[in-house]
């Protein structure tokens, strides 16, 4: 079930590389309906997952080079079943979102359904290899899509992406290798690795190791100081690039940092959690602050993601932190920081499609050259508000639920970086309000007087992924019942 949950996506996508007679429409159609089988794939293995069974299910395995510990090895624990389920969703709706192809329809899609495999490859891996596979993969597929279907410099925003993440990549290899080596016999089965902690009790080597993973993950995320590749990549993509690149390809570093650090070096993790926590703190508050300062429109939602990314890595940091009588407390911060990974991805992933809709009518984002719209697009404000207020943290959606989980478990744990965290939901709100108040309120420039409102293929995507982020805030236990079953696992081996 999870080789077609990557397969049939890469399978769609070579069928559109090698046949040349597609119209807009029927590529459009096509791409559609192979992205959405993933999202039923995943929703039928959510329903069957077993939250008093094993860690790992749905496990494939087959020997790819048996003589170094090498198999193609796939499977999902409940954190990885709800990440990649909100991946495929994201990924659905920003190719069924409408977008100038610049008359190459086929490319385009091609293109998306070849990214969409390897991402969900990436949380599907159980082998440390197939994952680094995985993971360089959806670097070159951003690359293209950010260098051809871009706008301003977008040919220089793709090449500053790649190279910047690909030295992140190569950092996570020497790791990778550090860890095969570190295991008799040695393997690459993520399982294994997890199980044994090789590394326990390394020192130097350790630290090492565990710099290299924390380092490559953290420009991947990614985690001020390392950071300044993803602004200008997000202004320059299309929209729809945009919702994948926050809504998916940032989780890759953050479920990267869950999985194999995390859960592969609990104690070199716990040595430097608070370090780590310090970190993200930083990147709360810095993604904030920076965020309110921007005058463009895609450029200030950027920045929220660092701020945002910043909360995941918090409830890590909590999650790794050796408390015996806090265990609770660490469990919920880490079920708060997954949720948060659904959360954003739903979230930022509608708000970066509402900027590719402004650009499509304007080919403007600077705010101060908007007011007033909303009367004259009033569909377009109600989702653009919902979205912001789901962002800001509002009671009821789902950026409350995840919040609320990675400060408590965090005022539990290190209750002054709580203290200082909470400022950033603060800022948050004032740059979405006064976002908003610039976009829609006020008085309307002249030149906009032909604004179009939404159409119906542009508010039914975006209202599928309104109602995901609302579901979640008003009822939120289906998600919080399967990320537990992992959550209490993984808290409770350490």
């Amino acid at each position: 079930m999870l080789t077609a949950t990557l397969g049939l996506p890469m399978l769609g996508a070579l069928v559109l590389a090698v046949s040349r007679r597609w119209t807009e429409t029927t590529a459009r159609l096509f791409a559609v309906g192979v992205s959405l089988l993933p999202v039923l794939l995943l929703a039928w293995a959510w329903l069957q997952f077993d939250t008093q069974g094993a860690l790992f299910q749905f496990v494939e395995e087959v020997p790819w080079v048996p003589s170094l510990g090498m198999a193609y090895r796939l499977g999902v624990d409940g954190i990885a079943l709800a990440i990649a389920t909100m991946s495929s969703l994201v990924f659905a709706a920003s190719i069924a979102y409408p977008i100038n192809t610049q008359n190459q329809p086929r490319q385009y899609y091609a293109w998306m359904l070849f990214l969409q495999s390897v991402s969900l490859g990436v949380f599907l891996s159980l082998d440390l290899l197939l994952f680094y596979v995985f993971f360089d993969l959806s670097l070159v597929g951003m690359f293209f899509l950010i260098g051809r279907w871009g706008h301003g410099q977008a040919q220089h925003s793709a090449f500053k992406f790649f190279l910047y993440t690909f030295c992140g990549s190569l950092l996570l290899l020497l790791a990778f290798i550090g860890l095969y080596l570190s295991v008799e016999p040695h393997t690459f089965d993520m399982r294994v690795l997890i199980e044994q902690q090789p590394l326990a009790g390394a020192g130097v080597s350790a630290g090492l190791i565990f710099l290299a993973l924390m380092l490559g993950f953290a420009i991947k995320t990614p985690i001020v100081p390392v950071h300044t590749w993803l602004p200008q990549a997000h202004v320059d993509a299309p929209g729809p690039a945009s919702a994948v690149l926050a809504g998916v390809l940032l989780k890759m570093g953050t479920y990267g940092i869950l999985r194999i650090p995390y859960s592969m070096m609990g104690e070199t993790f716990a040595r430097y959690a608070l370090i780590i926590a310090l970190f993200a703190v930083v990147s709360i508050l810095y993604g904030a602050l920076v965020a309110f300062g921007q005058g463009n429109l895609k450029r200030r939602i950027a920045y929220t993601s660092i701020n945002h990314m910043g909360y995941t890595v918090l409830g890590i940091a909590v999650a790794g932190a050796l408390f015996q009588d806090a265990v609770y407390a660490r469990e919920m911060a880490l079920i708060g920081a997954t949720v948060e990974m659904v959360a954003h991805g739903l979230i930022t992933g509608a708000l970066f499609l509402i900027c590719g809709s402004f650009w499509q009518r304007t080919e403007e984002y600077d705010l101060d050259s908007y007011g007033g719209l909303l009367r004259q697009a009033p569909l377009l404000a109600t989702f653009a508000i919902l979205a912001s207020f789901a962002s800001l943290g509002l009671p009821g959606l789902a950026g409350f639920v995840a919040e609320f989980h990675i400060f408590a478990g965090t005022f539990a744990v290190y209750p002054w970086l709580a203290v200082i965290g909470v400022l950033g939901i603060l800022i948050t709100a004032a740059l979405f309000l006064q976002m908003l108040q610039k976009l829609f309120f006020g008085a309307m420039p002249q030149r906009w007087a032909k604004f179009d409102d939404l159409r119906p293929a542009e508010w039914g995507v975006l209202g599928v992924l309104s109602a995901g982020f609302v579901i979640i805030g008003i009822a939120p236990q289906f998600l919080l019942t399967l990320i537990e079953a992992s959550a209490t696992l993984l808290v409770g081996a350490r």
